[in-house]
């Protein structure tokens, strides 16, 4: 077998540097493909994978705080980094449920064995984490509460985490047949540009209730902070900082008699030499 592989190879790299493709696809019954992936290949490969990541974290550890994750590559391994509020319940006892979860995306994504490290990091402030928010906004709908009064509680939690702003949209069939969308919002929210980006963190989520589907839209404006964990480092493009003035130093007076050393200076044309003119 070990054999077998090594006259691939040899055919691979005599037809790339002779240009013996198409006799060589005559050959062997599989196509072989001679170029490594592009660059936007990777890339495509890279969302893919954080998709169907996301969407995978989301389902199993929604009741656990699930807040985000990162997907870090090295040269010899993946990390996978899981934001959640709770992370003993991700952990699970002695390691097991974060094993049992490095196990299921080592076998969907075909990692090799041993190239795949999964971790648990705890969220600081879980008022400033917008899908932990939507998360506690659904199972307060599944349980019952009213949609204003489930809004509003969210809304204030979120205000006194340190948000500057947060916004509440659910639409669908609350109370009555007729569909509608509420919106709820409170203090200051960027809308457009690349602080939207930068500043905004937003949720989605979908509430099977009785009478059908709710959906759940959840922005939060998150506020500058240099240490990075409550928020963006990068201050806001319109920030204007102003800053103390410099302390003015006194004037150096002469000593008596030492006038002579500090020549008082001439105003007017008096004492000033004329100016020379070709």
């Amino acid at each position: 077998m070990v054999v077998i592989v090594l006259a691939v190879e040899v055919l691979n790299l005599c037809a790339t540097l002779e240009g013996r493709e198409s006799w060589l696809r005559t050959l062997l019954p599989y196509p072989i493909r001679f170029s490594l992936p592009s660059r936007q290949e990777i890339f495509v490969q890279d969302g893919v994978l954080y998709a169907e990541l996301n969407e995978m974290l989301m389902h199993e550890l929604a009741e656990d705080g699930y807040s985000g994750v990162e997907v870090r590559r090295t040269p010899m391994r993946t990390e996978i980094i899981i934001r959640a509020t709770r992370t003993r319940e991700v952990l699970g006892e002695k390691g097991q449920r974060i094993r049992e979860l490095t196990s299921a995306v080592q076998k969907r994504f075909g990692f090799a064995e041993g190239t795949v490290e999964m971790f648990a990091e705890r969220v600081h402030n879980r008022g400033l984490s917008a899908m932990a928010q939507a998360e506690s906004l659904k199972f307060k709908l599944l349980g019952g509460l009213q949609v204003r009064r489930a809004c509003y509680g969210v809304i204030r939690f979120v205000m006194e985490s340190g948000a500057l702003g947060v916004e509440v949209i659910v639409s669908g069939k609350a109370r009555v047949q007729r569909a509608k969308s509420m919106k709820f919002k409170s203090g200051f929210l960027i809308t457009t540009g690349r602080p939207a980006q930068v500043f905004i963190d937003k949720a989605t989520r979908h509430v099977m209730m009785k009478q059908g589907v709710l959906g759940i839209r959840l922005k939060i404006m998150l506020p500058h902070d240099p240490e990075g964990k409550n928020g963006p480092k990068t201050p806001f493009p319109d920030t204007v900082t102003i800053l103390d003035p410099k302390e003015d130093k006194p004037p150096v007076v002469p000593a008596k008699g030492d006038e002579k050393a500090f020549p008082a200076p001439t105003m007017g044309g008096r004492g000033m030499a004329a100016p020379m003119y070709p």
